[in-house]
């Protein structure tokens, strides 16, 4: 009788080999001890060896390893897995500790922190230090991002933040979950990007957990243990920070400090990206393309932003995410929370003007959104539209009409070119602010 050939699996605690990571999610854990203690013994005898053993061919009922209970809807891989390192100085243990403070950020540069790390796939790990000196567990991703002058963690991050309700979440806050009987028991934090929606069940959470550092549609709190996180919002937002109350918005009660600086009617929060994008149809299309224009992006609309969502819609945000120096899927043209957000309280970058600055002479002021401007689109070679008519004889009306053999029409040409280059001159600019191509300055001088 051949004997059987056993084999013990032994998952080591911090291995993040796909191995290591499989057997430590299905094999049971006894109270107390490492997890090692629990072995699976795998019987390895082939069937012509049992069978000439036990004397008949038998099958033998599969045991199968006791398995984590798997929540509705939630993958098991969304868990996390997140043990953590003490507190620390920048680049480990063995640095010179820096100064301790709350150094000032605002929402923006959080979130772009955090996008960096995510970008960079930065590997989870309790003990090794990014190149910027943060330790890459969760609790290290946050002191990055809202960079705190050492590693935290999570039992010492709430020092540095103001506790806030769900209802008053804005990008760059978190939701921190610190278990003081067993710090390593679910412990974690992500920061908080803004709602998937309007039901505010979904949020965009950045944080770090194994294998690396992610951005991903999140459950509000988190997957487990939701009820035991709470909300912070970090104390050193600059001041004009939306969120802070020397901005004259909304304290971390919901309340408004100062009845004399009323918030902004367009502070609507962010309603979810469904809301967005080819098909949709909604007030806040609207709302979007006008906050858009007041923010320099006039000139992709050919009428005034409207409900039904359009391809101006999408290049007018892709312009101003661009304005803001996001690129590649950060500028896709269709509006997050961020996005949203600062819009909404007028921070960020305007989109710069084009074509109507001269090297020589006055400039020509920016002015977008002016009453009855199409659009640059309908004045370029080729174009056929009502616009090009309405152009020419104001022109005319104007004693610039010289150019046209005929009457004014539809199609643009050579003559229409001229006599807005003409006008444009008159006005005393020069350059690329006089290429003969209305602006909406130009129109609305021309139509003054």
């Amino acid at each position: 009788m051949e004997t059987p050939v056993f084999e013990e699996i032994d998952p080591e605690n911090d291995c993040d080999c796909p191995g290591c990571v499989h057997w430590r999610r299905v094999l049971p854990r006894p109270a107390g001890g490492h997890p090692a203690a629990a072995r699976t013994v795998i019987l390895a005898a082939t069937a012509a060896t049992a069978a000439t053993a036990f004397g008949a061919l038998h099958a033998a009922p599969a045991v199968a390893a006791p398995q984590a209970p798997v929540r509705p809807g939630a993958p098991r891989a969304d868990e996390p897995d997140t043990p953590q390192g003490d507190k620390a100085p920048l680049h480990g243990p063995g640095a010179k500790p820096a100064p301790m403070g709350t150094p000032t950020t605002t929402r923006a540069d959080i979130i772009r922190r955090a996008k960096q790390w995510v970008a960079a796939r930065v590997p989870y790990s309790m003990s090794e230090y990014w190149g910027d000196g943060y330790r890459q567990d969760c609790s290290g991703f946050v002191s990055m991002a809202w960079s705190l002058p050492r590693n935290e963690w999570t039992g010492s991050l709430a020092q540095y933040g103001v506790r806030i309700a769900k209802d008053d979440l804005q990008p760059g806050d978190i939701l921190l979950f610190h278990n003081p009987s067993n710090p390593e028991n679910g412990s974690h934090v992500v920061i908080f990007g803004g709602w998937t929606d309007y039901t505010h069940t979904y949020y965009l959470a950045y944080e770090e957990t194994r294998p690396y550092a992610r951005k991903q549609a999140t459950p509000y709190a988190y997957w487990s243990n939701s009820d035991r996180y709470v909300a912070y919002r970090y104390k050193g937002l600059a001041a004009g920070t939306p969120g802070t109350e020397p901005d004259g918005g909304a304290t971390p009660d919901g309340t408004n400090p100062d009845p004399a600086k009323p918030q902004s009617p367009d502070a609507t929060p962010y309603p979810g990206a469904a809301y967005f994008g080819p098909g949709a149809n909604n007030k806040y299309v609207t709302q979007l393309g006008r906050m858009l224009v007041a923010r320099g992006a006039g000139s992709f609309y050919t009428s005034g932003p409207g409900p039904r969502w359009s391809d101006a819609d999408r290049r007018a945000t892709q312009a101003f995410q661009q304005a803001q120096g996001w690129r590649g899927g950060d500028a896709d043209g269709l509006p997050g929370a961020q996005t949203w957000t600062l819009l909404v309280t007028g921070g960020g970058k305007d989109i710069a003007a084009k074509g109507e600055t001269g090297a020589a002479g006055p400039p020509a002021p920016s002015s977008h959104g002016v009453p009855g401007y199409p659009g640059r689109a309908m004045f370029r070679p080729g174009a056929t539209n009502k616009y090009v008519t309405q152009l020419g004889r104001q022109l005319v009306k104007k004693g610039f009409g010289k150019y046209y053999t005929t009457g004014p029409g539809p199609r643009w040409g050579e003559p229409d070119r001229r006599g807005v280059e003409a006008f444009q001159r008159a006005q005393g600019w020069r350059g690329g602010a006089a290429d003969g191509y209305p602006g909406p300055e130009t129109w609305r001088r021309l139509f003054s």
